[in-house]
Protein backbone atom coordinates (compact mmCIF):
# COMPACT_ATOMS: atom_id res chain seq x y z
CA UNK A 1 0.00 0.00 0.00
CA UNK A 2 1.39 3.17 -1.30
CA UNK A 3 1.83 6.38 0.84
CA UNK A 4 -1.44 8.17 -0.55
CA UNK A 5 -3.28 5.21 0.36
CA UNK A 6 -2.19 4.64 3.70
CA UNK A 7 -3.12 8.42 4.33
CA UNK A 8 -6.95 7.72 2.81
CA UNK A 9 -7.32 5.07 5.17
CA UNK A 10 -6.43 7.12 8.34
CA UNK A 11 -9.40 9.28 7.17
CA UNK A 12 -10.93 6.25 7.13
CA UNK A 13 -10.08 5.42 11.15
CA UNK A 14 -10.29 8.68 12.09
CA UNK A 15 -14.19 8.43 11.13
CA UNK A 16 -15.31 6.13 13.79
CA UNK A 17 -12.58 8.33 16.53
CA UNK A 18 -14.35 11.43 15.53
CA UNK A 19 -17.96 10.14 16.32
CA UNK A 20 -16.74 8.75 19.38
CA UNK A 21 -15.11 12.43 20.73
CA UNK A 22 -18.00 13.95 19.38
CA UNK A 23 -20.47 11.64 21.16
CA UNK A 24 -18.64 11.61 24.56
CA UNK A 25 -19.51 13.41 27.69
CA UNK A 26 -16.49 15.58 28.70
CA UNK A 27 -15.35 19.39 28.61
CA UNK A 28 -14.88 20.95 25.03
CA UNK A 29 -15.50 17.48 23.52
CA UNK A 30 -16.77 19.58 19.96
CA UNK A 31 -14.01 21.46 20.06
CA UNK A 32 -11.77 18.22 19.75
CA UNK A 33 -14.42 16.25 17.57
CA UNK A 34 -14.41 19.31 15.17
CA UNK A 35 -10.17 19.42 14.98
CA UNK A 36 -10.59 15.52 14.45
CA UNK A 37 -13.01 16.21 11.54
CA UNK A 38 -10.74 19.12 10.56
CA UNK A 39 -8.00 17.28 10.39
CA UNK A 40 -9.61 14.48 8.65
CA UNK A 41 -10.78 16.41 6.08
CA UNK A 42 -7.25 17.86 5.62
CA UNK A 43 -6.14 14.54 4.45
CA UNK A 44 -8.16 14.11 1.30
CA UNK A 45 -6.05 17.02 -0.15
CA UNK A 46 -2.86 15.56 1.16
CA UNK A 47 -3.69 12.02 -0.13
CA UNK A 48 -4.83 13.77 -3.79
CA UNK A 49 -1.91 15.82 -3.98
CA UNK A 50 0.58 12.76 -2.82
CA UNK A 51 -1.16 10.34 -5.65
CA UNK A 52 -0.91 12.88 -8.08
CA UNK A 53 2.56 14.11 -7.80
CA UNK A 54 4.35 10.68 -7.41
CA UNK A 55 2.49 9.04 -9.55
CA UNK A 56 0.99 7.06 -6.62
CA UNK A 57 -2.80 6.97 -8.34
CA UNK A 58 -4.28 3.39 -7.84
CA UNK A 59 -7.75 1.61 -8.43
CA UNK A 60 -8.23 1.43 -4.91
CA UNK A 61 -7.37 4.52 -4.10
CA UNK A 62 -9.79 5.69 -7.02
CA UNK A 63 -12.40 4.03 -4.94
CA UNK A 64 -11.54 4.32 -1.41
CA UNK A 65 -10.60 7.67 -1.40
CA UNK A 66 -14.38 9.50 -2.60
CA UNK A 67 -15.73 6.71 -0.68
CA UNK A 68 -13.74 7.99 2.78
CA UNK A 69 -15.07 11.50 2.04
CA UNK A 70 -18.47 10.61 1.73
CA UNK A 71 -18.47 8.51 4.88
CA UNK A 72 -16.54 11.37 6.80
CA UNK A 73 -19.11 14.08 5.37
CA UNK A 74 -22.26 11.72 6.14
CA UNK A 75 -21.44 11.09 9.70
CA UNK A 76 -20.45 14.60 10.50
CA UNK A 77 -24.13 15.07 9.29
CA UNK A 78 -25.69 12.76 11.08
CA UNK A 79 -24.43 13.35 14.09
CA UNK A 80 -25.37 16.70 13.95
CA UNK A 81 -28.84 15.77 13.31
CA UNK A 82 -29.08 13.82 16.33
CA UNK A 83 -27.92 16.17 17.75
CA UNK A 84 -30.08 18.79 17.10
CA UNK A 85 -27.84 21.20 15.06
CA UNK A 86 -29.04 20.66 11.58
CA UNK A 87 -32.21 19.86 10.07
CA UNK A 88 -32.53 16.31 8.88
CA UNK A 89 -34.26 17.16 5.48
CA UNK A 90 -30.86 19.28 4.94
CA UNK A 91 -28.84 15.97 5.34
CA UNK A 92 -31.00 13.94 3.44
CA UNK A 93 -30.88 16.64 0.03
CA UNK A 94 -27.15 16.24 0.83
CA UNK A 95 -26.78 12.86 1.02
CA UNK A 96 -29.20 12.03 -1.90
CA UNK A 97 -27.23 14.12 -4.18
CA UNK A 98 -23.96 12.17 -3.00
CA UNK A 99 -25.88 9.43 -4.03
CA UNK A 100 -26.98 10.82 -7.21
CA UNK A 101 -23.71 11.35 -8.59
CA UNK A 102 -22.10 8.30 -7.61
CA UNK A 103 -24.59 6.26 -9.43
CA UNK A 104 -24.09 8.53 -11.98
CA UNK A 105 -20.56 8.37 -12.54
CA UNK A 106 -20.65 4.37 -12.17
CA UNK A 107 -23.04 4.55 -14.97
CA UNK A 108 -20.29 6.47 -16.64
CA UNK A 109 -17.40 4.07 -15.52
CA UNK A 110 -19.26 1.21 -17.01
CA UNK A 111 -19.68 2.94 -20.56
CA UNK A 112 -16.22 4.22 -20.25
CA UNK A 113 -16.76 7.46 -19.91
CA UNK A 114 -14.69 9.13 -16.71
CA UNK A 115 -16.12 12.26 -15.85
CA UNK A 116 -13.50 14.96 -13.83
CA UNK A 117 -14.55 17.02 -10.80
CA UNK A 118 -16.34 20.09 -11.61
CA UNK A 119 -15.51 23.66 -10.19
CA UNK A 120 -18.62 23.95 -8.56
CA UNK A 121 -18.11 20.11 -6.99
CA UNK A 122 -15.39 21.48 -4.97
CA UNK A 123 -17.00 24.95 -3.60
CA UNK A 124 -19.70 22.35 -2.61
CA UNK A 125 -17.14 20.11 -0.95
CA UNK A 126 -15.08 23.45 0.72
CA UNK A 127 -18.44 24.93 1.73
CA UNK A 128 -19.52 21.91 3.22
CA UNK A 129 -16.25 21.30 4.98
CA UNK A 130 -16.59 25.13 6.70
CA UNK A 131 -20.37 24.12 7.51
CA UNK A 132 -19.57 21.47 9.38
CA UNK A 133 -16.34 22.61 11.10
CA UNK A 134 -18.26 25.88 12.39
CA UNK A 135 -20.95 23.80 13.33
CA UNK A 136 -19.12 21.39 15.31
CA UNK A 137 -17.06 24.19 16.96
CA UNK A 138 -20.65 25.36 17.88
CA UNK A 139 -19.50 29.24 15.53
CA UNK A 140 -16.67 29.95 17.47
CA UNK A 141 -15.60 32.59 17.10
CA UNK A 142 -18.77 34.05 15.80
CA UNK A 143 -20.97 32.69 18.47
CA UNK A 144 -19.18 35.81 20.31
CA UNK A 145 -20.69 38.27 17.78
CA UNK A 146 -23.72 36.53 17.88
CA UNK A 147 -23.25 35.65 14.17
CA UNK A 148 -24.99 32.76 12.81
CA UNK A 149 -21.85 31.93 10.37
CA UNK A 150 -22.16 28.18 10.70
CA UNK A 151 -26.07 28.17 9.84
CA UNK A 152 -24.83 30.83 6.93
CA UNK A 153 -22.51 28.36 5.16
CA UNK A 154 -24.65 25.10 6.13
CA UNK A 155 -26.87 27.08 3.86
CA UNK A 156 -24.63 28.09 1.25
CA UNK A 157 -23.18 24.97 1.29
CA UNK A 158 -26.78 23.05 0.25
CA UNK A 159 -27.31 25.52 -2.36
CA UNK A 160 -23.88 24.79 -3.97
CA UNK A 161 -24.67 20.94 -3.25
CA UNK A 162 -27.88 21.51 -5.60
CA UNK A 163 -26.57 23.57 -8.26
CA UNK A 164 -23.42 21.54 -8.34
CA UNK A 165 -25.62 18.45 -8.90
CA UNK A 166 -27.85 19.75 -11.39
CA UNK A 167 -24.95 21.18 -13.02
CA UNK A 168 -22.98 17.71 -13.36
CA UNK A 169 -26.04 15.92 -14.79
CA UNK A 170 -26.94 18.51 -17.22
CA UNK A 171 -23.76 18.74 -18.22
CA UNK A 172 -23.53 15.17 -18.46
CA UNK A 173 -26.98 14.11 -19.51
CA UNK A 174 -25.52 12.28 -23.22
CA UNK A 175 -24.43 9.34 -20.44
CA UNK A 176 -27.77 8.57 -19.70
CA UNK A 177 -28.68 8.30 -23.01
CA UNK A 178 -25.65 6.28 -24.60
CA UNK A 179 -26.68 3.15 -26.15
CA UNK A 180 -24.60 -0.35 -25.66
CA UNK A 181 -26.35 -1.34 -29.01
Amino acid sequence: MNLANKITMLRVLMIPIFVVILFSDFENNHYIAGLVFAIASGTDCLDGYIARHKGQVTTFGKFIDPLADKILVSAALISLVQLGKVPAWVVIVIIAREFTITGFRIVAASEGITIAASPLGKIKTITQLIAIISLLIRNFPFNLLNFPFDYIMLYISLFFTILSGVDYIYKNRHVLYTSNK
